[in-house]
């Protein structure tokens, strides 16, 4: 395997695991995303759900798609939550290795710093 092919791959955007797990979303009507989530296929996977994407477009996009920015900042607030559950060593580092007792850690984090109101 060459060096190029190698880092495309450690390179890849979250938008491919997104995709699977979109039949798993709950209902909901829209989906905020960061530019790495910018693609007419994903776009047009959400449209078929009835969820209407909240995605910035990326600088390479010929005609830029508009999306509603009072909604984009609110984002924030998910970015926070990550940044709180890295602060449990146990899920930063991903001790465990089974995905069942990893989501278990992730929610017993999150109950506690709800808890708490961090």
């Amino acid at each position: 395997m060459s060096q190029s092919i190698r880092r495309r791959t450690g390179q890849a955007s979250d938008r491919r695991g997104a995709a699977l797990m979109l039949h798993k979303l709950p209902p909901a009507s829209e989906l905020i995303g960061d530019r790495g989530y910018d693609s007419g296929r994903f776009r047009a996977e959400l449209a078929a759900r009835g969820i209407a994407p909240c995605i910035p477009s990326t600088r390479r996009r010929k005609l830029p798609i508009p999306h509603d920015t009072a909604l984009y900042r609110q984002r924030h607030r998910i970015e926070i939550m990550f940044g709180r559950l890295k602060d449990w060593r146990r899920i930063a580092m991903r001790y465990d290795r089974c995905a069942h007792t990893f989501f278990s850690a992730i929610t017993l984090a999150a109950t506690v710093i709800f808890w708490l109101g961090q």
